[in-house]
């Protein structure tokens, strides 16, 4: 018996409550899944005494820090979880009203013909998403913590070679024929690729952005892709030259003139020697080290032929924001992709081509995320002397983190920042800033690029909270602090290093006088 029409209109409505219900059950699952995710390495090692100063009290502060960190963010998940799944019930009850009050009637009896298969149908898209529910942390999920499962290896491959294909075999309106005059077309492989990116929207698909590149060439091949939970389609292809691509890099600065010294070495083996396309300015407060930092600037000129730098020099208390801003403005030759960078950073070349992959004038802004060092001398404290720094850049849980929290590093266009407003310069001392430009760009038109990257390190240094902050920014420098010194298991191990050294030493002497008698 055929279904009268009106049926059929409440089952299409039925279809799109239950694809409802089903995302909302997604997203409650996710953020479960993040707020069980481990945050700690389980290493057990013992580090060695860092100095007398660095005593039990000090180390019980910092883990008591991060522990609050944690407990914040924890019922900040779990009041998000459960405005969620009051959500998820209200769909549910309005659901079940829908069914009971709107079912047609097939010859005087409520026409239940589907209604099994529908529920079969939900309990096994719902099964299939909790079975790919990691995947859907998208650019959240740090590369290092979580293995790429072998669904999600397979379907990278595939989004790969969807766009090897792309390339290879253009279509007419994408007008990239690129014969070598004799018409053959140059032809790519999977050992072109350079990198990519993939967002998920739950009420949408995933888009991914690929970059591809011949290794004796700077022109990249750019391709969309966009699969709304469905078969893969192609956005768009095009040719990205960045050959002409000029950052500017801006670095705030008061005293720190060792880092800064250690800043330019870095600066000079990839800005100078192998990227060739940067111009570097310094925002200088106060006059203390003024003198030092300029004699740094002119002995690398000198040394390497390099002249593009600029040195702003401003008689007045540090202000990152303000710096920034400053620097930005200095720049007189009209657009310019700028790098808002600090003394404690370290990039590669690397990282300097993925900055201007990933911002865009009037359309993209980039928010890399920052691997953390932790204090060397307590993750090397079973050396003599910690290693060089090049030998520190690893991404592990013991030698750091991912700063997540951290917006300070990001590559935009000159003028989208002068467009969005810059920086409030209203904000005094240490954080803040950073967060309400980024802020500024999420509730604009612009999209904002936000993953983690390997070429980008934040090189550890002492932290000191001055008394003249306000207790909100004194409360985020002590927590950055403690976040900054080592690992959650290093940090324990420290408390209860005593605890640890008596236990060992009664272990040695149990088995002494065992081998004695």
């Amino acid at each position: 018996m055929r279904m009268p029409r009106r049926g059929l209109v409440i089952q299409a409505r039925t279809r799109w409550l239950l694809v409802g219900l089903a995302l909302l059950f997604s997203l409650v699952l996710l953020m479960y899944l993040l707020e069980c995710a481990p945050q700690t390495d389980g290493n057990g090692s013992l580090p060695g005494v860092v100095g007398e100063s660095m005593g039990k009290e000090y180390y019980q502060a910092l883990l008591q820090e991060q522990e609050e960190h944690y407990q914040n963010r924890a019922t900040s998940l779990k009041r998000q979880i459960a405005q969620l799944k009051q959500e998820l019930q209200e769909m549910s009850d309005k659901l079940k009203s829908l069914q009971e009050k709107k079912s047609p009637k097939v010859n005087g009896m409520n026409y239940q013909g589907t209604k099994e298969q529908t529920s079969n149908d939900l309990l096994e898209f719902l099964h299939s998403q909790i079975d790919k529910a990691e995947l859907e942390m998208g650019l959240t999920r740090h590369p290092e913590e979580k293995p790429v499962r072998k669904d999600k290896r397979d379907e990278l491959v595939e989004v790969i070679e969807a766009g090897l294909e792309v390339i290879n075999n253009p279509d007419e309106e994408d007008g990239q024929d690129e014969d070598d005059g004799v018409g053959n077309r140059q032809l790519y492989s999977e050992n072109d690729f350079i990198e990519g990116y993939y967002r998920t929207e739950r009420d949408k698909g995933t888009q991914y952005e690929l970059f591809y590149k011949k290794m004796d060439g700077m022109e990249y091949r750019h391709v969309t892709l966009f699969r709304p939970f469905g078969p893969l389609m192609k956005v768009k292809s095009e040719t990205v030259d960045i050959s002409r691509s000029i950052i500017n890099v801006i670095v705030p600065l008061a005293g720190r003139t060792e880092a800064f010294a250690q800043f330019m070495q870095n600066f000079r083996d990839v800005c100078i020697h192998q990227d060739k396309r940067v111009h570097l300015t310094v925002v200088y407060f106060g006059q203390d080290g003024l003198s030092e930092v300029k004699s740094i600037m002119e002995s690398v000129a000198r040394e390497t032929d390099f002249h593009n730098y600029t040195l702003v020099s401003l008689n007045e208390e540090f202000n990152r924001g303000r710096g920034l801003d400053m620097g930005a403005r200095a720049w007189e030759k009209g657009e310019v992709l700028m790098f808002f960078c600090d003394v404690d950073v370290y990039f590669t070349a690397e990282f300097l081509n993925s900055c201007r992959l990933n911002a865009e004038p009037g359309k993209k802004v980039f928010y890399p995320v920052v691997f953390s060092l932790y204090n060397p001398a307590i993750v090397y404290a079973n050396q003599d002397i910690p290693p060089p720094v090049e030998q520190q850049l690893v991404h592990k849980k013991d030698s750091g983190f991912w700063r997540d929290f951290g917006f300070g590093m990001t590559c935009q266009y000159r003028t989208d920042f002068l467009t969005v407003g810059g920086f409030d310069l209203e904000v005094k001392g240490w954080g803040g800033e950073d967060v309400h430009l980024y802020r500024k760009y999420l509730h604009g038109e612009l999209m904002v690029i936000r993953t983690p990257v390997p070429g980008l390190f934040h090189l550890w240094h002492e932290k000191h909270c001055a008394d003249e902050l306000t207790p909100e920014q004194y409360r985020m420098c002590i927590q950055s602090k403690a976040m900054n010194e080592a690992s959650h298991s290093h940090l324990g191990m420290l408390v209860f290093r005593d605890e640890i050294e008596a236990h060992l030493r009664k272990q040695a002497y149990r088995t002494n006088s065992e081998a004695v008698g």
